[in-house]
């Protein structure tokens, strides 16, 4: 059986290939690397350059590979430019997307891994978090998210197809080894943000707010593994592959880190202070942001292993050094 990974150029989607192919199963990667090089991926791995809304391109590529499984972690990702280009975003994350879910039925292939996100659910109105929580989201990047999520649990109605959404909280860290690391242009996750400010490699961190009703005053958020992530897709595979579908899932810890927190943790793994100064709020920014991840525990029989924040920041380093 083979899985079809779109992204899997990119920072999650390689972290899975990795681990599908330790796993045992065949991989073929499919990305535009619109995100940059590939990073380095087994050898064995085909990677075929092109667009996942090239519908003939991806039926020939799921039919000649005999692929029964999808991964779908191509997309865009920025919150930011999202609202100030929605139209690339609907384009990307939906319409492409909806071509790549045609393209599945067209080829036969009814097993659907997707990349979702925590934005689906908006500002929450409690924490932690759970899949019953309203999802309102509020900007795009969320709303074409949750928008194939709809199209999934219609594909599975009309098409009998089985799917999972799993919902990232913040994504983090990188393979122990070193052979991968977190790169984004521009990059706007905050630990590879902490890491390079202590490495001199980019000015003072912005704390975007220090007056929120948490403990230290700045947000708190949900850390994920980037490699607990990847074995979640594996546990959640599984399961379609036995004829079930999961629906949406959160991925987390269910513990939360300020960015106080996360900047004390990096200079005392990297022994070097953190230059930082305070900015105000970033407008949308909720105060706290925590998964409950019972259901994925429950019905994927999954928890995350590499939990703890220093861990997930020496690995993060370990690949920018």
């Amino acid at each position: 059986m083979t899985i079809l990974v779109t992204g899997g150029a990119g920072f999650v989607g390689s972290h899975f290939v990795w681990a599908a192919r330790e796993s045992g199963r065949a991989v073929v990667v499919l990305d535009d690397l619109s995100g940059g090089p590939a990073p380095k991926l087994p050898p064995d791995v085909p990677l075929l350059v092109g667009d996942v809304g090239d519908r003939a391109f991806v039926r020939g590529a799921l039919l000649e590979h005999r692929v029964t499984a999808i991964a779908h972690f191509a997309g865009k990702i920025q919150v930011g430019e999202s609202v100030q280009k929605p139209e690339v975003y609907f384009d990307v994350n939906l319409i492409r997307g909806l071509d790549l879910l045609e393209a599945a039925r067209e080829a036969g292939v009814v097993h659907f891994l997707f990349s979702s996100t925590a934005a689906v659910y908006g500002v929450p109105t409690e924490t932690p978090i759970s899949e019953k929580a309203p999802c309102a989201p509020v900007n795009p990047y969320g709303a074409t998210k949750l928008a194939l999520e709809h199209a999934l649990k219609a594909y599975e109605d009309a098409h009998r197809f089985r799917w999972a959404a799993l919902r990232y909280f913040n994504a983090a860290g990188a393979r122990p080894d070193g052979t991968l690391r977190e790169s984004h242009e521009p990059e706007t996750h905050l630990i590879p943000l902490v890491i390079d400010a202590a490495l001199g490699r980019r000015g003072p961190l912005t704390v975007f707010g220090d007056d929120y009703p948490t403990p230290d005053g700045t947000c708190v958020r949900d850390y994920i593994h980037v490699s607990d992530l990847a074995t979640a897709h594996l546990a959640a595979l599984e399961r379609l592959e036995a004829g079930q579908s999961v629906g949406p899932a959160n991925l987390g810890t269910g513990r939360g880190f300020s960015v106080r927190q996360v900047i004390d943790a990096a200079a005392l793994v990297l022994q070097k202070p953190v230059p930082h100064v305070i900015g105000p709020r970033r407008a949308g920014d909720p105060a706290v942001l925590v998964a409950d991840p019972s259901r994925a525990r429950e019905v994927l029989g999954w928890s995350p292993s590499r939990t703890e924040l220093t861990v997930m920041i020496e690995d993060a380093a370990r690949a920018r050094i």
